[in-house]
């Protein structure tokens, strides 16, 4: 209870003091660099110098001014500009009549330290109410500034808490589109988002795929590069490496340039500020590494800080995006007059006086930029900061409720959340033509330039635009580039290439390499059948069913078409045969006609001697059918007519051997057997035995005839058009009858060829069975095995010579006798009743 009540008496003693508090300043108050007052006061903070001198920090006594030097041409272009399109407005009788706008503009030396310190000084100014009271209101209502990216997530953190609009015109970082981390800030410029997809997009457009990468440690390389890599992986880029570092990590700048030094990417992109890159660019030029095609970014492209007597040895011929370069009409006259004399706080009345040292000894680097405005049409940011300030005066105008009749209301107290609010709705055109809006992450529409760095006649730099990027057009018309005005790297005219492994020629695919990116691969050769019309194809697509790949494997033709035709050696050699067998078989005929009376020909009745040769010269014959294209008629054709020709030729044989063992038969006492087989019962035997193959033939055609068909299974590449039997029972029930028959005729003749006539015809029918079905026994298997057409030469192969062995063993010897051996061609002789002479 004792600690309680002291502690509630300290707290309302705190609340009394804060609620009657008298404002003090607190240290030395920080001073604008350029400064003028106005009914409405604009913010800004500029890197106007970029070397800064820290004081000692002892805490022994007070620490003193920050000490800034080296002047940031640039920047100070951008404050130049700032107070070139304030004086446009102020004089304006169209926006913010009779309203003056004020600006106080303040030098962060690209130390973060000063930015905090200029940015506290903005937001809590130096006036007090009366009596010494703090009153509660905005020392300004907007600022411009910072143009560094991590310099702008510091104060806009700081900026957005109190609702204060930050607009900066070269702060690219994605990181800044987050509306509810930094809800006040706004940018003339597009987010890198839209230069890093670009990028990526660059890159693919020149066929590199296997590029290094570098970006600076911070807010805006990290947010930069992730997503080039993402838009980079998506196009199917690899990034050999991906390296970053800060300006003042002298160590991890050496091993950078090392792996770079050892990498095989031709290409490097580099996102990076214009500090990183001139530390880079300098290690790059110790190590002597040159043939880089580097592709930059807008923070260094342009950058006059990069050209150096040696810079053109790394980055002749590199390729980037710059801010579109602008010229606003009368600048150049106001940077060499008018800013000296009416914006610039050191005036001539003071020149003798203390006052003149007080104000004017700090300026003495910036007079030295007096006369100099050589660098005014290369400025490309100075566009981009008179957009910002017509975007503030825009939006007071509006708040303000301006007319030009009545000119603007001064009552009201303006706040800066209502700039805010109204910076969202601006929409206008500045009078160089661009049109000026936000859209919902406070960023404007991204246009760049491509870039090239090129060397003029007498070794000047030049930033040559060959192209442009503008995601306001169609995605068909954003990217342009003009690829003849580029040179490349070490001033070659021919486009570099960047690749980890050669394109894939059609005909190949690509194999990745294991534990390497997917740019990394082997070009495999599709296998046969399968083709890839199309460099770099992943895969091989397979041809269709009757469709093969061309020796090359790029496109899928018609497979070869085999069958035996006519016109090869083979078919031509089959045929000859074919003809050979009938020619012999016409002259066999024509021997016997012409001595049908003699007994040779007489024997065994020459009727079925003569339908014998005829059913012959049909095998023969019936062998053509199976040469040629299958067709359907021709199918059915082939296999009925070699069924029926053969049955009908066994059947005249196996009545030759039936004649033979009844005429023997006949010759013993009491035998009458010849009358039950005499010419009409041999005509009518060959008949039926003929009859029941034709049924079998006829019910085969009716139930399942054969019919063409493309084999595409026993070879890949080609297709075998053959006759598919349809049913393999008839096939084989005629082969089967046919060997029936043969092996019935073999029996009888083998038992009739030991009778005792000087020319014994069962003899020969015997060795021509023999022939017959030892032929036709060896043709089973090497039907069932042979591929292709040869299915079709052996079975004529088969026909052919089963037939020449039933016309020599059967005709050759009568042929034989009637032609050298007249004297033997008589009954008696062939009776084996002649006398033998002594």
């Amino acid at each position: 209870m004792l600690i309680v009540l002291p502690t509630l008496l300290l707290f309302h003693h705190l609340y009394v003091n804060a609620e009657y508090s008298i404002c003090r300043m607190m240290g030395d108050p920080s001073y604008p660099l350029l400064s003028k007052d106005g009914d409405i006061n604009i913010g800004a903070i500029f890197a106007i110098h970029s070397k800064l001198t820290l004081p000692s920090f002892e805490f022994t006594e007070k620490p003193q001014f920050l000490s800034c030097t080296s002047v940031n041409l640039q920047d100070f272009r951008g404050a130049q500009t700032m107070i070139f399109a304030i004086d446009e407005i102020n004089k304006s009788d169209m926006l913010l009549p009779n309203v003056s706008i004020g600006y106080k503009i303040y030098d962060s030396c690209g130390s973060r330290l000063s930015s905090m310190s200029a940015i506290m000084a903005l937001m809590n100014g130096q006036e007090f109410a009366a009596g010494d009271r703090c009153n509660g209101q905005y020392f300004i209502n907007a600022i411009i500034g910072e143009p560094q990216s991590s310099a702008s997530v510091i104060l806009s953190r700081t900026t957005g808490s109190f609702k204060i609009p930050l607009i900066s015109p070269s702060a690219t970082c994605e990181c800044l589109s987050n509306r509810q981390d930094f809800p006040s800030f706004f940018r003339t410029i597009a987010s890198d988002y839209h230069q890093s997809r670009a990028l990526a997009y660059m890159v693919k457009h020149f066929g590199w795929t296997w590029v290094g990468a570098v970006n600076s440690d911070n807010d805006y390389g990290n947010y930069g590069m992730a997503v080039f890599l993402n838009t980079a992986q998506e196009e199917g880029i690899c990034v050999e490496y991906s390296e970053k570092f800060q300006r003042t990590e002298t160590e991890k700048i050496k091993k950078v340039v090392e792996k770079i030094k050892q990498s095989t990417a031709k290409v490097l992109v580099a996102f990076m500020t214009s500090f990183e890159m001139y530390s880079l660019l300098e290690e790059l030029n110790i190590q002597n590494i040159t043939g880089l095609q580097i592709i930059g970014v807008e923070a260094w492209m342009t950058s006059s800080s990069m050209i150096a007597p040696n810079s053109f040895r790394v980055l002749g011929g590199s390729l980037g995006f710059a801010v579109r370069k602008i010229n606003i009409d009368g600048f150049a006259d106001y940077v060499i007059k008018a800013f000296w004399d009416t914006g610039f706080p050191c005036e001539q009345r003071y020149r003798n006086t203390s006052q003149y040292e007080l104000n004017c000894s700090r300026f003495q680097d910036l007079l030295m930029m007096r006369n100099y405005n050589k660098d005014v049409p290369e400025q490309r940011y100075s566009s981009n900061i008179y957009k910002a300030v017509y975007a503030v005066a825009y939006a007071l105008h509006s708040l303000l409720k301006c007319t030009e009749q009545e000119g603007c209301e001064k009552g009201p107290n303006i706040q800066p959340q209502q700039v805010v609010e109204t910076l969202k709705n601006v929409n206008f055109t500045v009078k160089f033509g661009d049109h000026v809006w936000f859209d919902s992450t406070g960023s404007t529409v991204a246009q760049y330039e491509v870039v090239n760095w090129q060397q003029d006649s007498d070794g000047s730099i030049q930033f040559k635009a060959v192209g442009y990027y503008d995601a306001s057009l169609p995605p068909d018309q954003r990217f342009i580039l003009k690829t003849e005005n580029i040179i490349w790297t070490g001033g070659q005219l021919k486009r570099p290439r960047s690749v980890c492994s050669e394109s894939c020629p059609p005909g190949t695919r690509k194999a990745t390499q294991k534990g390497r990116p997917v740019c990394c691969y082997d070009c495999i050769a599709c296998a046969d059948g399968e083709i890839s019309n199309e460099t770099d194809s992943n895969n091989c697509q397979q041809c269709p069913g009757e469709y093969w790949s061309n020796t090359e494997n790029t496109e899928c033709v018609l497979k070869a078409v085999e069958f035996l035709s006519f016109t090869e050696v083979m078919g031509i050699v089959l045929v000859f045969f074919s003809l050979f067998g009938v020619g012999i078989t016409v002259l066999v005929a024509i021997l016997f006609y012409s001595k049908k009376d003699t007994p040779i020909v007489k024997a065994n009745n020459s009727e079925l001697s003569f339908l014998l040769l005829f059913s012959l010269s049909l095998c023969f014959l019936c062998s053509l059918t199976f040469i040629g294209r299958p067709t359907e008629w021709s199918c059915m054709l082939r296999h009925t007519a070699f069924g029926i020709t053969f049955v009908l030729c066994i059947s005249c044989v196996l009545g030759k051997t039936i004649v033979v063992l009844m005429a023997f038969k006949a010759t013993l006492p009491g035998s009458n057997v010849m009358k039950w087989f005499g010419p009409a019962q041999q005509r009518l035997s060959v008949f039926a035995f003929t009859l029941i193959q034709v049924l079998i033939c006829v019910l085969w055609l009716t139930i399942s005839p054969p019919f063409p068909y493309k084999n595409m299974k026993y070879y890949k590449e080609k297709i075998i058009l053959e006759c598919s039997l349809g049913s393999a029972i008839g096939f084989w029930a005629v082969l089967g009858y046919i060997g029936l028959l043969a092996a019935l005729c073999f029996i009888l003749a083998f038992l009739a060829r030991t009778l005792p006539d000087n020319f014994n015809e069962a003899k020969f029918i015997t060795f021509s069975m023999l022939i017959f079905c030892a032929v036709w026994i060896t043709f089973i298997p090497s039907y069932v095995s042979s591929p292709g057409k040869f299915t079709v030469a052996v079975e004529i192969f088969a026909i052919l010579a089963s037939s020449f062995g039933l016309l020599f063993c059967i005709c050759a010897p009568k042929c034989y006798i009637i032609l050298f051996k007249p004297e033997q061609n008589t009954k008696q002789h062939l009776m084996g009743k002649t006398q033998t002479k002594s």
